[in-house]
């Protein structure tokens, strides 16, 4: 008998489902510099109106093994908003705009279902972020996952102004650190997690500990916030540096935007820390220097701005009712200081 794709395990006509689905939730996220978008072999996007001296920004990035959370919940549709805030976040702290975004997809049998969930998450971001989605690709590659596994990874472009990028070279001895609260975990450090709630605690996802408002599975699945909606209103001229804190954690993403000379100093107890942390901390136990190196803690992005900006710009946040907190300072390194982030 003759022998066709399908019997070597990629079905078309699943393509061509997830394919209809992908150019439904891109629609919804069309901005009008978008000429061409998902459907061609590439897409054709204009740079957008007003810039003058435009420089293009680029990310990519996953979301890490927080997808075996979402396969052991059965809930695929928040996790493309963690695939798009882990991209614009990134982008964001040069000060870009987030203007396109392409995802890739890829599993061992595809499930049509599954797939679109997760392609309207990825246009949910895409709205919050206010870029639009311009393509993508959706893959099956039989044999090489576990059924019913699947990877994702997510590309954007953004555009900044090049008088107004934003790379932390202004950053001098007493300028403030201001921090802005993180849901949760977002989408780092999920191999320790999982380790310490079901592999040590063999916890389930439906455990309420005392320390969680929700069970365990709900707050693991918590989205990782975007902050573009809330960083691109403020003056770009009042902020010196940007940092969003992803794995490594505050000790580890800081010094990335410090000049030479600058240490960062931490005050412990500034800000609230979500419940999740303390639970995994007890689980471990975790050492706090483990803790502050692997998650966000609650802040999942900073902004270091001049001591005499610091109330201009935690009043611009309180108008739109955006908790911010200021939570250390900047020094100068002593001679031969290894720290570059110190926590008191």
């Amino acid at each position: 008998m003759p022998v066709s794709y399908h019997d070597a395990g990629v079905s078309i006509a699943a393509g061509e489902r997830v394919a209809a689905a992908a150019k439904a939730a891109a629609r919804a996220t069309v901005r009008p510099e978008v000429v061409a978008g998902v459907g061609g072999f590439g897409a054709l996007f204009r740079i957008p109106r007003g810039y003058r001296r435009p420089l293009l920004v680029t990310s990519t990035d996953g979301v890490g093994t927080k997808l075996r959370v979402a396969l052991m919940m059965k809930r695929h549709d928040t996790i493309g908003i963690d695939l798009v805030a882990m991209n614009v976040n990134d982008i964001l702290t040069l000060g870009a705009e987030p203007v396109a975004f392409l995802d890739y997809f890829v599993t061992d049998r595809l499930q049509p279902d599954v797939a679109t969930a997760v392609l309207k998450g990825i246009a949910r971001g895409c709205r919050l972020a206010g870029c639009s989605l311009i393509g993508g690709e959706t893959a099956e590659h039989p044999g090489c996952f576990i059924p019913g596994e699947y990877d994702l990874a997510g590309f954007t472009v953004g555009v900044v102004e090049e008088h107004e990028v934003v790379d932390g070279r202004r950053i001098v001895p007493g300028d403030v650190v201001i921090g802005l609260p993180s849901s949760g975990l977002h989408s780092n450090g999920y191999s320790l997690v999982r380790h310490l709630c079901f592999e040590r605690a063999r916890l389930s996802v439906r455990a309420r500990p005392a320390e969680l408002t929700v069970p365990l599975g709900t707050e693991l699945l918590r989205p990782t916030r975007i902050y573009v909606p809330i960083i691109r209103p403020l003056p770009p001229r009042l902020i010196k540096g940007m940092a969003h804190i992803t794995g490594g954690g505050i000790t580890g993403n800081l010094p990335r935007i410090l000049p030479k000379g600058c240490v960062a100093r931490i005050r412990l107890g500034t800000w609230p820390v979500p419940g999740i942390f303390t639970l995994l901390q007890r689980l471990g136990p975790v050492t706090r220097d483990e803790m502050f190196t692997t998650f966000n803690m609650g802040i999942g992005f900073v902004l270091i701005v001049a001591k005499r900006n610091a109330d201009a710009v935690l009043s611009a946040l309180k108008r739109r009712r955006e908790p911010a907190y200021v939570i250390g300072d900047i020094l100068r390194a002593g001679r031969g200081a290894a720290e570059r982030v110190s926590f008191e």
